[in-house]
């Protein structure tokens, strides 16, 4: 009976592939990884490229942009300057007046990484890119960028906390009391978990949803599901580039 079904199944597969030709975009799961073997270790060469082709694109955008500056902006200097002062403010509300200068590059890398990462993932048809085994798709559609961010986050508010405070930074777990110290710990480990795993986890539920949704309606029903993981895609980068300033924030500020 189990192998009917099967049987059944691909036939019905079969039929419906020869009908419609995107099903073969659409057949090719979410998560299927194209691997570099070197040595006994294994590269997700997906995403390295994808990470290449994104920091590529921003740095030919960046000089083309602003290899003339201009006293008055226009343009794509303008575009530029306005996305500059947009990361300051951010910055600014985050970290505040005296710091947020020192931490606007950093910021700003993470904002524009993640931001054109999921636009990335949002609006190329990577899957029309015929690989051996895997697929392409957005750097931020792998855990293993997002942990690579979370932890480069991580490691930012506690060089910025020691910084400025010294070794007196660490008091911080065991204030405003000593018994807090277990649940101070935890939260430093919980932060780069959440900002990982949320980014991870919207930006793969995205391309799932658009995936099942092309595979049984393939037509005109996907689109306002594309525009909206465009939406949400830019959300996730707003957020990620937010708690980043609001962690590095509260490890400087003097608690009294």
């Amino acid at each position: 009976m189990i192998e009917q079904i099967f049987i059944l199944n691909n036939s019905t597969s079969e039929n419906f592939k020869a009908i419609c030709p995107v099903f073969d975009i659409s057949e090719v799961s979410v998560g299927q990884h194209f691997y570099w073997q070197i040595g006994d270790y294994q590269l997700h060469g997906q995403v390295l490229i994808t990470s290449w082709l994104v920091l590529g694109s921003v740095i030919i955008f960046t000089l083309l942009a602003n290899s003339n500056l201009k006293p008055l902006p226009v343009g794509l200097q303008n575009f530029t300057e306005l996305v500059t002062e947009f990361i300051r403010d951010l910055a600014k509300t985050q970290i505040g007046e005296e710091e947020y200068l020192k931490w606007v590059p950093f910021l700003g890398t993470i904002f524009i990484f993640v931001f054109v990462s999921n636009w990335a993932g949002a609006l190329l048809p990577w899957r029309l890119i015929e690989l051996p085994s895997g697929e392409l798709a957005a750097p931020t559609n792998d855990i293993n960028t997002t942990v690579a961010l979370a932890l480069l986050t991580s490691i930012s508010y506690f060089y910025a906390g020691i910084r400025k405070k010294g070794l007196g930074y660490f008091k911080r777990y065991i204030s405003p009391a000593v018994f807090l110290l277990p649940i101070n710990v935890l939260e430093d480990f919980s932060k780069p978990l959440s900002l990982s795993f949320r980014l991870f986890g919207n930006i793969l539920a995205d391309e799932l949803v658009v995936g099942v949704l092309v595979a049984l309606v393939p037509l005109f029903v996907p689109i306002p599901v594309m525009l909206l993981g465009v939406f949400t895609s830019a959300i996730q980068a707003l957020v990620f580039a937010t708690l980043a300033g609001a962690y590095i924030g509260e490890s400087i500020e003097d608690h009294h």
